[in-house]
């Protein structure tokens, strides 16, 4: 389990996130939604430790993850940003297998080479990984990226925004993979996504922030109503239930 103990971060005089105290679920899809500002990113970021925490700490199964060598973290942890830039040039399995840093150092054995083609033959890109970088679409280099966390065969998965340049389809790939890592591997998954229909169909649980602080933190069925989503958003949504899902109906809102 992460244990969030009363996180806070201010970038000069502005506080992002502000006294925040939550647990994260194991082996759940835990997402944080909240208006642009809100401070998703940045919690997150602290969390995977890529940000400083001006006070509280981050425990990672009781450890504070501070004080956690960086390889020890890594094994336990991956983390997906949400730009990546790489200026080498380099194939998809070459991408894949930097996952296996942390273990092999570069030097990868039989073991490395067999997460490498489990991750590809689960992001569906084993034709494509003689393929470079640069030649694939934003969905595919996304599948790519992922792919590369999967391969770190980590406990915690954690993506920012992941969707982000994503068409309909593979948006769609990429929660029901991130499901299946959840639902056949037992791992632990937590996203921040912009987009609540995705939150409410694929998450076990939501976090809901808004202005630094956390506002909502629960099963995704107590949050995904009109009146916790207005206490969020600062509008009405409509929630209808199809297929046994709840959609936010947002799109001609009257407030």
């Amino acid at each position: 389990m992460i244990e969030i103990k009363r996180l806070s971060k201010s970038f000069g005089k502005k506080t992002v996130v502000e006294d925040v105290t939550l647990k994260i679920h194991s082996k759940a899809i835990t997402s944080f939604i909240g208006p642009n500002g809100a401070g998703k990113s940045t919690l997150l970021s602290m969390v995977s430790r890529l940000l400083d925490a001006d006070t509280g700490e981050v425990l990672l199964d009781q450890s504070n993850v501070k004080k956690m060598k960086s390889d020890a973290f890594a094994k336990r942890v991956a983390i997906l940003k949400q730009a990546n830039h790489f200026n080498i040039r380099l194939t998809v399995r070459e991408l894949v297998a930097f996952g296996r840093y942390p273990y092999s150092k570069g030097r990868l054995n039989a073991e490395d080479h067999k997460f490498v083609d489990q991750a590809l033959d689960y992001m569906n890109l084993t034709d494509m990984q003689d393929m470079f970088l640069d030649e694939l679409s934003g969905g595919q280099k996304q599948r790519a990226f992922i792919s590369m966390v999967i391969a770190q065969d980590t406990e915690y998965i954690l993506l920012d925004e992941p969707l982000n340049n994503l068409d309909m389809k593979h948006s769609v790939q990429i929660m029901k993979i991130l499901r299946k890592l959840v639902d056949e591997l037992g791992k632990t998954v937590v996203i921040v996504l912009h987009d609540i229909n995705f939150a409410s169909v694929y998450s076990d649980r939501i976090v809901a922030l808004k202005n630094g602080r956390l506002v909502k933190d629960g099963p995704t069925e107590e949050i995904i109503n009109s009146e916790s989503l207005r206490e969020v958003y600062d509008m009405h949504i409509p929630v209808q239930v199809q297929d046994g899902c709840r959609i936010c109906v947002y799109f001609n809102s009257h407030n």
